[in-house]
């Protein structure tokens, strides 16, 4: 399996529905300025998950790679099963500000992101691969192909797919690549 490309696709699955997507929807209509809202989501991104990929190399270093196979396999399984739960925002967090479109996009992404699916599964990624630039990028293109289509065309495209839809299988991935990866060790 390729750390860029599969890391793409889980997160840019796992995003659908997600609050990020929420989160990039109000500030949209908030601010109108979806090119510097795009910009602000892939700063945030980079930083958010460069340092979970960091986390996820340094525990495959330290986690024998038998334990660490069950310890990955285990978290994409909950993974899954966190995404089988719907994510809501409240309106609390769409209206603070930190100074500019791009500070506060960049700084409620960064948040929205802490212990949030896809940081978690970028931390299990990293371990998986042990590739830290393919898994980064890749990762932060997912969260692009999700949120960026939704700052320029907003909620067409979400009353066109029925999210539950696409988070159920976004989750059967996940569920997937956990028994892939119980059952295939990497050494």
């Amino acid at each position: 399996m390729d750390p860029f490309l599969v890391p793409t696709a889980i997160v840019a699955a796992a995003e659908v529905g997600d609050k990020t997507q929420l989160l990039t929807l109000l500030l949209t209509a908030r601010y109108r300025r979806p090119w510097v809202i795009s910009l602000g989501i892939l700063i945030a991104t980079l930083a958010n998950h460069a340092g979970a990929a960091g986390i996820g190399e340094g525990l495959a270093r330290l986690i024998n790679p038998d334990i660490q196979r069950y310890v990955v396999a285990a978290a994409f399984v909950l993974m899954g099963l966190w995404l089988l739960k719907p994510d809501e925002m409240d309106d609390d967090e769409a209206s603070k500000s930190f100074g500019g479109v791009l500070l506060t996009t960049v700084f409620l992404f960064f948040l929205a992101e802490m212990g949030d699916k896809t940081q978690i599964a970028t931390v299990a990624l990293a371990a998986r691969y042990e590739a830290f630039i393919p898994v980064v990028a890749g990762t932060t293109l997912g969260m692009l192909i999700a949120n960026v289509p939704v700052a320029f065309g907003g909620q067409m495209i979400i009353e066109r797919v029925p999210v539950v839809w696409i988070q159920r299988s976004a989750a059967g991935l996940f569920f997937l690549l956990g028994i892939l990866t119980f059952f295939s060790p990497w050494a």
